[in-house]
């Protein structure tokens, strides 16, 4: 008994007073105890047969519930993606909370009587909707009032916006179109915003020069696109990997999904182009095309770059805009449409390339863009299909 209890005995004095022995007291006590604690488990098993009892079934809403509360947010992987640089951080927050606004903007356009042009052009010769117009203040606004950019490159603007005040600029210049696709908006297919990174080269004391983001796309440190659709879906590589993040709109927070890795077989048969085009391509993409029809490849065509790329980087095959008789140089802009989407799809597995352009074929992130406009050729894709249009470039 004195080996499992630990209490003050009385004294042998006290205990002969009252005529009890000292070991029959000891004895009495600790059996006592021993009974309570006995109580005490019975107590927690019928807790815990009853927890049992009560506990829910599971159900189909299960990984629904639990992938919302455990899924990693943008916010989180933004901060251990960027090691430490809080600047980093910063400014792609600024980017997804650009893309949140503008997505919100999208819904409600209709009620809003926001569909239709704006009735102007933008720098490179297209039609503006009044989207266009709104999508991009966003993105202007929420870069600026970032305090680390020191230079922006807006689809929709014509020269490159200089943070001046040295109080609110920063290392990176940021090239984006903030709604790509837009000619779509009005019948409700998807569209995007697709935006490039770089950190600025010239000296921080001073404001940043086009010089700083007129630099090769292997330069670039994030980049990334937004698609409005279905769901709101936010892509991104930081050059190790492709990550996918869907926004709940519960939450107003984007939650991871997947990395996003390209079928190393090539994934479905899909080609994707404007065929409209085709008596302005040259015999090698003329030819590629008919062998892809040839072999029994699906024809799928938004005509919106977000959706038709995401497309090929989820399911397979290959997308191509290529240089023609009419655009020598392609339609696709270099900073905020070719080289973004060039990085991404070469981060998930892929390959991109601008085919026969300036009497080579090369790699589309080797371009360099003469002015911030520029453009180049688009052919990217899987290894398989991509492959099959340089080898006619190489007879």
């Amino acid at each position: 008994a004195a080996h499992f209890c630990a209490f003050a005995l009385p004294t042998t004095t006290a205990l002969g007073a009252m005529g009890v022995s000292s070991s029959s007291q000891g004895e009495d006590s600790c059996i006592a105890r021993v009974k309570a604690g006995s109580e005490v488990e019975q107590l927690k098993k019928r807790v815990a047969e009853l927890e049992a009892g009560t506990k829910k079934n599971p159900n189909e809403f299960d990984p629904y519930l639990q992938n919302r509360v455990n899924a990693q947010t943008m916010t989180q992987y933004i901060i251990e993606s960027s090691k430490g640089d809080k600047q980093l951080a910063m400014l792609m927050n600024s980017i997804q909370h650009a893309c949140k606004v503008v997505s919100n903007s999208i819904e409600k356009a209709g009620p809003a009587g926001l569909y239709g042009l704006a009735g102007t052009a933008n720098s490179t010769g297209d039609d503006v909707k009044k989207l266009d117009i709104i999508a991009d203040d966003i993105w202007i606004e929420c870069l600026s009032r970032s305090g680390v950019c020191g230079l922006l490159v807006s689809e929709e603007q014509e020269k490159a916006i200089v943070i001046e005040d040295a109080a609110k600029r920063g290392p990176f210049c940021v090239a984006f179109d903030p709604l790509d696709g837009s000619s779509n908006i009005d019948c409700n297919v998807s569209v995007g915003s697709i935006f490039s990174v770089y950190r600025r080269k010239s000296p921080d004391d001073k404001p940043c020069t086009e010089a700083d983001i007129l630099r090769p796309g292997t330069e670039i440190i994030v980049a990334g696109y937004c698609i409005y659709g279905a769901a709101t879906e936010l892509i991104i590589t930081f050059g190790y990997g492709v990550q996918r993040f869907a926004c709940d709109p519960a939450l107003g927070e984007f939650l991871f999904v997947s990395d996003m890795k390209m079928d190393p077989e090539g994934g479905k048969k899909i080609y994707s182009c404007n065929e409209g085009n085709s008596l302005q391509w040259d015999a090698p993409i003329l030819k590629s095309v008919e062998n892809f029809k040839d072999a029994g490849y699906a024809a799928r065509y938004v005509g919106s770059m977000v959706s038709d790329v995401h497309r090929t980087l989820l399911y397979g095959g290959i997308f191509l805009y290529p240089a023609d008789k009419k655009s020598t140089k392609g339609k696709l802009r270099v900073l905020y449409e070719g080289f973004p989407m060039a990085l991404i799809t070469e981060q998930a597995g892929g390959e991109s390339s601008t085919g026969m352009y300036m009497g080579k074929l090369g790699r589309i992130l080797e371009v360099m863009p003469e002015h911030i406009h520029d453009r180049c050729p688009i052919i990217m894709g899987g290894a398989r299909d991509v492959s099959q249009v340089l080898k006619l470039y190489e007879k």
